[in-house]
């Protein structure tokens, strides 16, 4: 497998630090940046920029709902109406810091609760591909690689839109391939051991193991370390060896 390395960045906001972006980024290939509703704000997300495009990382929109509150983690009722145009709005919002650099915004990956909103509800995941296609068709969306991989796929094909499908290192799945949830003591991994098994069985053998020890075969064009975790660096230095 071919698998680059992503990781949620930008995700501080005013005199609020998140994550340790500086550290990180030498060792990830793609960087979801936050647009302003969960997390960042305007000169945040055009430092994140700056910071991408010197180590020559690939820059993502990592939009989400209205929740700096929650860290977009809260799920909000919202018309679809309402998801095309909180997308477009943080889609465009980075592109226009992208733009000003002489980069670009290469996918978007939905954050948090949206993310899980987006794969559990299929008008959701239509209205975030209709508001990425009307902006750019050029530009890939990022989801939750599973067994529906191939029926997001042709859903996808229909917006013109082409899917990134990710593995998450540092969090633990259920029997049928979603998440844990993050009330849940088992949803983070936190050892370091474990975190490099997956990623050698996932590049070796193309699955990994659900918290009940499940294999679950999963196509992979990235794994995601989340950058609030508070081992990100060392998971992530760890990936990178596993991934060589």
């Amino acid at each position: 497998m071919n698998i680059r390395l992503n990781c949620d960045m930008g995700e501080s906001f005013g005199i609020w630090k998140m994550g340790n972006d500086e550290q990180i980024i030498p060792y990830i290939d793609m960087a979801n940046l936050a647009c302003g509703f969960h997390a960042s704000d305007a000169v945040t997300m055009n430092k994140s920029v700056l910071l991408a495009k010197k180590y020559n990382v690939l820059i993502g929109a990592h939009p989400s709902y209205l929740d700096l509150i929650g860290f977009g983690r809260r799920s909000i009722r919202c018309s679809l109406e309402e998801i095309k145009s909180i997308i477009l709005y943080q889609l465009g919002a980075l592109n226009a810091f992208c733009k000003a650099h002489g980069t670009a915004v290469s996918y978007v990956k939905p954050h948090g609760a949206l993310y899980n909103d987006m794969m559990r509800d299929e008008n959701i995941f239509k209205a975030v591909l209709s508001a990425i296609s009307s902006f750019n068709k050029n530009i890939k969306l990022m989801i939750l690689s599973g067994p529906k991989n191939e029926i997001y796929h042709h859903t996808a094909l229909f917006y013109g839109i082409e899917l990134l499908y990710e593995v998450f290192a540092d969090r633990n799945y259920n029997d049928d391939g979603s998440l844990v949830s993050r009330i849940s003591d088992e949803a983070i991994i936190k050892d370091e051991l474990d975190v490099s098994q997956r990623i050698a069985t996932l590049k070796d053998k193309g699955y990994i193991l659900s918290v009940n020890s499940h294999r679950l075969f999963l196509d992979a064009n990235s794994i995601c370390v989340h950058g609030d975790n508070e081992k990100a660096l060392e998971f992530i230095k760890l990936i990178r060896k596993a991934l060589m």
